[in-house]
This record gives structure tokens, sequence and C-alpha cells, in this order.
């Protein structure tokens, strides 16, 4: 049966050639005669490996070696330079090839779900042009930071592993639009939340989320799934200090901070002559409430944003992290802060 469809793709030169659920152990030397194959589907079968032969389908763009018995991705792939979709779910794999990822520059596509993965190499970054990486039911247990080299990405799930923790860097991400990291080991979001501009779908039910970070609510999510965390209900509660003491360098940041926004204030124009203080002065932050700049956080607290006003159809409330500039601020109790710590 097999043999009787690589016959008629011979003759009649068809840019694609299904073989799927055909029992299929190896792959007879005749392949390497289909040079103008573009789909190939191999999903389904009893392979452990490919033959080097089949390097000489230079115009593949799409195959799917699913639910085989490969342990790891085939060598011979880094020979696919053409390729754009690479399906190969459901096998054995441990270890993903550096030397193979090097070889797929156009590959948009990678599923690699119910492996057993427990890390992507740095080299993931090769895959220059991937919009959509799929790695779910594995044992991964930490994300690259590479992965936030790949500016082509809108898709990523990770779901269903053992991650404790993803990296910054992915923030990065400018066309990330649906990010599912579902049923992991994670305990926060690293700060810098605002970098997912673009993001429209994050799912991350059944971690161990207590809050999320600062500026979340500040994203234009449609879709947001995170029930079965670690979100604990918030005590109420009004500092017993009313007024802080800042110090010289806090109050001089402050004061300069202000400033610095008037492009034709002394200040303004005298910073660049002062690099460091403009290094120090970069990594100032914004009061929730008030919106006054400040460089030490002064107080840091939780709010509930209902996710109506995020623009979502769906109405919860999710815990958000908020820095404050004062005491004076949390203490407005329209704003409702919760779990004060101060820093």
């Amino acid at each position: 049966m097999v043999n009787d469809s690589i016959i008629k793709a011979l003759k009649t030169k068809s840019k694609s050639l299904n073989l799927s659920c055909r029992k299929i152990t190896h792959l007879p030397e005749v392949f390497a005669r289909l040079t103008w194959i573009v789909v190939l589907k191999l999903n389904n079968n009893y392979l452990s490996s490919l033959p080097a032969e089949l390097m000489c389908l230079q115009k593949l763009t799409e195959l799917n070696l699913g639910n085989n018995v490969l342990e790891e991705i085939p060598p011979v792939l880094k020979h696919f330079s053409c390729l754009n979709k690479l399906y190969l779910y459901g096998n054995r794999i441990r270890l993903l090839s550096p030397e193979v990822l090097e070889g797929l520059p156009n590959l948009q596509l990678l599923n690699l779900n119910h492996n057993k993965i427990k890390v992507i190499p740095a080299e993931i970054q090769r895959l220059c042009s991937l919009k959509s990486i799929s790695v779910t039911d594995n044992l991964l247990q930490q994300i690259p930071a590479e992965l936030g080299l790949m500016k082509c990405l809108t898709e990523i799930n990770f779901t269903n592993n053992e991650l404790t923790q993803i990296p910054q860097q992915l923030y990065n991400l400018p066309q990330l639009r649906k990010l599912d990291l579902a049923r992991n080991n994670l305990t926060e979001l690293p700060e810098g939340a605002l970098g997912w501009k673009n993001l429209k779908i994050l799912d991350v039910a059944g971690n161990r989320l207590s809050v999320f970070p600062v500026g979340f609510q500040f994203l234009t999510l449609e879709e947001l799934f995170f029930e079965g965390n670690s979100i604990d209900p918030f005590t109420l509660m009004e500092s017993v200090q009313e007024k802080e003491v800042l110090t010289l360098k806090e109050l001089s940041a402050r004061l300069i901070l202000q400033q610095s926004t008037n492009k034709l204030s002394v200040v303004s124009r005298a910073l660049p002559a002062y690099p460091e203080l403009q290094d120090m002065l970069s990594h100032w932050g914004q009061c929730a409430l008030c919106s006054q700049p400040f460089l030490t956080t002064w107080l840091e607290c939780v709010q509930f944003i209902n996710t109506r006003k995020m623009g979502m159809k769906s109405s919860q409330s999710v815990p958000v992290r908020v820095l404050l500039c004062s005491y004076d601020c949390f203490n407005r109790d329209e704003h409702q802060c919760y779990g004060l710590v101060r820093l």
C-alpha cells in the first residue's frame, strides 16, 4: 500500500504525499526521487529515524512526524532549509539538537507536544522566522532567555510542564499575541509586563501565582485565565505612619525627575553632562495613584483590578502589585490598597 502511494506520486509528481497511519517502520530509498514534494505527512506510524537520503527533498515546506517513536529530531532535518512547518508531537524526544535547529532558518511553526523534553537549548534563537512554538505536556524546567530574541513569535504554548519561573526577556517579544503557561509551578511573573504590548490571550491557570506584576492592568488583553492559583484574600490596611521620612538622596532624585520632564528647564539641559546620574535616574518609578516619579519604591501593595476595566468582556478581580510614593497615597481609602509592604 505504501509502495503504491509512492509509485503514484512518482507518476503524477504530486506535491503532497500523505502516508499517515500506514504502520511504516522505515522509509524506502525511492523516497530520494521525490524531489518535488512540498508537503509530507508521516504521522501515526512507527518511525524511529529518517534516512539521510531524504536530504534530497529540498522543496519540502511542511513535514508531519507526529505520533511516531523518534527519540531525537532526525539529523537529516538540518538540510531542510525551506521547511515552514514541523510537527513532532507524540514522540519520545528528550533533547533538541542545536545543529538541527541551526539548519531551519525559515521554520515558522514548531510543535513538540507530548514528548520528554526537559531543556530548550539557547540555539532555539537560530529559528529566526519562528512564529509559533508549542511544547505542551513535556518535562520543561526552564525557558531560555534567548527566546526573547525571537521577534517574530506570536504564539507560545508551554502548558503542563514543570516551570517555576519565566525569563524577563519574554517581555521583549513585540508581536506576541498568545501565551499559554497553564499547569506549571509558577509562583510569580517577572516585572516588565508592559512589554507585552500586543498580547491578547494569557493563560496562567493552575499555577501558584498570588499577584500579578506592576503595570499588568494596562495590558490590552482580551482573555485572561488564572483560576486554580494561590490567590488568597488580602486584608484592607491603613498605615500606622502617616508621614514618611525621605532621605536627602530620594528628595533630590524626585525633584530632578520632576524637573527633567521639562526640556527647557536647567536640570533637563544639565543632565547629559552627568552620565552616572542619568544612569541612576533611569531606574525611576511612578506612583500608581498620584503618578509622581520616585527613585526608590517607598511602598508596595496590592490593588484588585476588575478585568472589565482592562477591556475584557468577563468580569473578574485581578490582584496587581502597585508601587506608591508615600503613606498619604496608601491611605486613600477609595483606591483600596491591600497588604502593605515597606521596602
